[in-house]
């Protein structure tokens, strides 16, 4: 049986692809860019069907205002981005491949400017440009060979396919369990995120205060986006490190920039 496992396991790696991650960490990713968007294009109607979302068209279009700026200096061939606000107190958001963002109205309690939620929105964003979705479901799906395999089927516990995949993508909350990004991958989403900010004419300084922010949130625990994220102190000292980077970035692009969200 440990043989069976051991060449299925070896044949499912021999067809994936291999990747570098934006700070040239080798990825495996068994998906294609296209089943990817389809999977996160299906995740995101059926949050939009199971969730209230937000009527208040002000916060709408502040939200849509401040992610339109990020997604606008994205490399070219990006999709058009779908950007929806959903009613919730959760101090969360998430982007998914295919082009689509979700913010809770929870985070606006806490992301108290443009700046800060151009952070946060930055950084989902950035996990997807670097695949980290693909990594994640890819790993899910290793991991759920192996244990069917193992005579450990996923759906004996109640987790099928399609749950499992919606909690790699990020949206444990829908399935009452995540399979959560890595620190690397926190990490290298941190780095992208306030250079995608930055050159979207956002302050980049506001990324410190947000994560102070967030550190204060809910107690102890934090809020739930920092559930799988490495320590408020490790990610606000790398932040100020990138300041003396990023800043330039924001001040070229602070001519282009013609309309304030807030």
């Amino acid at each position: 049986m440990k043989q069976m496992i051991t060449v299925v396991i070896l044949v499912i790696l021999a067809g994936c692809a291999t990747n570098q991650s934006p700070t040239g960490r080798s990825q495996t990713l068994l998906f294609s860019a296209q089943q990817m968007d389809q999977m996160g294009a299906e995740s995101f109607e059926q949050m939009k069907q199971q969730q209230a979302l937000s009527k208040d068209k002000q916060r709408i279009a502040y939200v849509r205002c401040v992610a339109s700026r990020i997604t606008a200096v994205l490399p070219v061939g990006q999709p058009k981005w779908e950007v929806v606000l959903f009613e919730s107190e959760q101090i969360n958001a998430f982007a998914l491949p295919g082009g689509h963002i979700g913010v809770y109205t929870g985070l606006l309690k806490v992301a108290t400017n443009q700046d800060q939620l151009a952070t946060v929105i930055g950084h989902e964003v950035a996990h997807v440009l670097a695949n980290h979705s693909n990594e994640q479901v890819s790993r899910a799906q290793m991991t759920g060979v192996g244990m069917q395999l193992a005579n450990a089927a996923l759906d004996v516990s109640g987790v099928s396919n399609r749950d499992l995949y919606m909690a790699a993508l990020g949206l444990g909350a829908q399935v009452g369990f995540v399979l959560p990004y890595g620190r690397e991958q926190e990490s290298e989403a941190d780095i992208m995120g306030v250079e995608l900010m930055a050159r979207a004419g956002f302050d980049p300084s506001q990324s410190i205060k947000l994560w102070q922010n967030m550190a204060k949130a809910g107690g102890s625990q934090g809020p739930e986006l920092l559930s799988t994220h490495p320590s408020h102190g490790r990610r606000i000292a790398d932040l100020q490190q990138m300041q003396p980077k990023v800043m330039p970035l924001y001040q070229a692009s602070q001519a282009k920039v013609k309309n304030s969200c807030d």
